[in-house]
């Protein structure tokens, strides 16, 4: 076959040549043009008559280090969406903003600003397993504004709690993890970008709040700041600073009605959480200190600075105790001293910054009705109870038995208007129900996306009546996938807890109500799993629970027995006083609380694939 004909004119070629340039000029044209989801940023008109009303945004927090991208939102829970504002002070070539389950920048729900070179587009996209993005076919982010103002360049968007697409984050209530990152170069087409090789970081926040207005002040409230004494932020990422202060001697008792933070300006972004706890009234004089938390000579007595008074992390705003209830502080029975705890987290290793941050508490001498007190549920601190290693997801219950709260809740019972989460790095999420008459009968607490990094006072979506003879069960779930040998329970940061801190009035004497497997049934446990696997000798009893957890040969059948072992076997019940001392009455050999009917997870209206209808959100709404 021969290639070229000498008979073919060069009128022919010319056609030819001019043919093959035009396809090739089309093939360019249709890569480079817009996407066809996306929203041409530039091409959004600013129109007076129509544009958005400005929208007030309660919430805000600081994404990145630098405190130059800031995310503030408001939320409607008529129309069950969330309005978002996206400020970046110094825009290059664009942003990504996204939600995952943990932070991951892999399986994302993002939404993207980027620079084709020539022009903006905005657009609802994903990323998947490997962090390549591409452009959702259903686009859940509606643009409403898009302006540069002089602090920087303004997006205004808004989505759905729930858009029925599969690749979306359903937004609910507990901690969502943000994901953002900074484009440093155009981007021709958007499948171009993956997460791995941008700048990124990761940012907690509790998206929903209550929608409860808050209570008024009394008049003659006054405030008390217990803040950091103008500390040198060590250059180190991760540091906890501890500093106790003296209430003024003699002072009476006042109630707490409110608290919120004070943040060193410049700081915002680097002082991550922060609670003050009252010292143990049995502890006469505790020493001064500002120091390392962890430093291992510090005062012993700073151990005995446990009972919480209060607690922030970083997007939280003011907390408000109900109007019947305050936190007593202060007066006969109570401690002097208070301990405040500073988590600084500095990734940029910045030296020399100052700072006086802490917590602002506003109290009052009138008193209120009632006390308000704090409870501990969950699971005795304890190697007992343990987690096997390489588990995606296993599960400890704690219990507060009937028993407990018909012997030590008052006959009209306590109202519970907030709770903190509290597990150590293996844990993934918290959930508090009220049980009763066997049933499920509302959800105290719940925050599946847990992370111990992000630990705040959580409102309650309704104030939960707890009565006498009721149950109360927190389930936590953990993940050891990247841990070789068990977690046991205990105080390490390598060691587990289950723990929810319910905030509640009137106050009782029940301090804790929490519980663990009995130990004669542990130990049969460890006796059969020996057996199975061929080691007669056991060696039970002869060393302690933890280093017997660690010399079991773990695999499938292991865990799981032991997660049956948990959910059947008898438990021993710590119904504990302010004083430590058990309330009269047996508490071992205790059977697991019977629950019959269990709540279902509310669910979203997906008609068709659709989100609900949408709405405009007015102020206040």
């Amino acid at each position: 076959m021969r290639i070229c004909n000498k008979n073919l004119r060069l009128q022919d070629v010319t056609i030819m040549y001019f043919t093959a340039l035009a396809a090739l000029m089309v093939i360019l044209v249709a890569s480079y043009q817009a996407p066809s989801n996306a929203i041409e940023v530039s091409g959004l008109k600013s129109n007076p008559s129509s544009a958005p009303p400005r929208l007030p945004m309660p919430f805000r927090v600081p994404l990145d280090p630098h405190g130059d991208l800031q995310l503030a939102w408001n939320i409607s829970y008529a129309d069950q969406e969330v309005y978002m504002e996206l400020r970046v002070a110094d825009l290059q070539h664009g942003v990504v903003l996204g939600m995952s389950d943990r932070g991951e920048l892999t399986n994302a729900d993002l939404v993207v600003l980027w620079d084709s070179g020539a022009n903006s587009y905005f657009g609802d996209a994903w990323s998947d397993n490997e962090g390549h993005v591409s452009l959702d076919s259903q686009q859940d982010y509606e643009l409403l504004e898009a302006k540069h103002k002089s602090d920087g360049f303004h997006l205004l968007f808004k989505r759905p709690f729930s858009t029925c697409d599969p690749r979306d984050y359903l937004i609910e209530e507990g901690t969502v993890h943000i994901i953002y990152g900074f484009l440093d170069k155009p981007l021709a087409s958007l499948d171009q970008l993956n997460l791995s090789r941008i700048h990124t970081g990761v940012q907690r926040v509790l998206m929903l709040r209550p929608d409860t207005p808050s209570p008024a002040l009394p008049p003659d409230v006054q405030t008390l700041d217990v803040v950091a004494p103008n500390v040198v932020i060590p250059n180190q990422e991760t540091t906890y600073w501890c500093f106790i202060q003296a209430l003024p001697e003699n002072m009476p008792k006042n109630h707490i009605v409110m608290y919120e933070s004070v943040i060193t300006p410049g700081n915002e972004a680097i002082v991550h959480h922060m609670e003050v706890f009252e010292c143990s009234p049995d502890v006469r004089d505790v020493p001064e200190y500002s120091g390392s938390c962890d430093d291992k000579m510090k005062p012993g007595k700073l151990n005995f600075c446990r009972h919480v008074l209060a607690a922030w992390a970083m997007g939280a705003e003011a907390f408000y105790y109900p109007p019947d209830a305050g936190m007593p502080m202060g007066g006969p029975g109570s401690s002097r001293f208070l301990r405040l705890e500073v988590h600084y987290h500095n990734p940029l290793l910045i030296s020399g910054r100052r700072d006086s941050s802490g917590i602002r508490l506003h109290h009052s001498p009138s008193l209120r009705r009632y006390d308000a007190g704090i409870m501990e549920l969950g699971l005795v601190y304890t190697p007992i109870m343990a987690i096997p290693p390489k588990q995606h997801t296993f599960y400890l219950s704690g219990y507060c038995t009937s028993k407990c709260t018909q012997t030590a809740l008052p006959p009209g019972g306590i109202h519970v208007f907030a709770s903190q989460l509290h597990t150590h790095l293996a844990g993934r999420g918290v959930r508090t129900v009220l049980v009763r008459g066997g049933k499920e009968l509302e959800v105290i607490q719940e925050d599946q996306h847990f992370s111990t990094h992000y630990q705040v006072n959580l409102k309650s979506p309704s104030m939960v009546f707890v009565l006498q003879g009721d149950v109360l069960i927190t389930k936590c779930t953990y993940n050891t996938e990247d841990r070789s040998t068990p977690t046991v329970g205990g105080f390490g940061i390598m060691e587990e807890m289950c723990v929810n801190y319910i905030h509640y009035y009137p106050r009782t004497k029940l301090e804790l109500c929490k519980s663990h497997v009995e130990p004669e049934y542990l130990q049969k446990y460890f006796s059969f799993i020996n057996r199975f696997h061929g080691n007669d000798r056991c060696v039970c009893g002869e060393v302690g629970v933890t280093e017997q957890y660690s010399q079991l040969q773990w695999d499938a059948f292991a865990g799981e027995v032991l997660d049956s072992l948990y959910n059947t076997a008898p438990f021993s019940m710590h119904c504990n006083q302010s004083s430590a001392r058990l309330f009269p009455g047996e508490w071992d050999m205790q059977p697991v609380p019977l629950v019959t009917s269990i709540l279902e997870k509310p669910s979203y209206p997906c008609e068709g694939g659709a989100h609900p209808t949408s709405r405009p959100l007015t102020p206040g709404a």
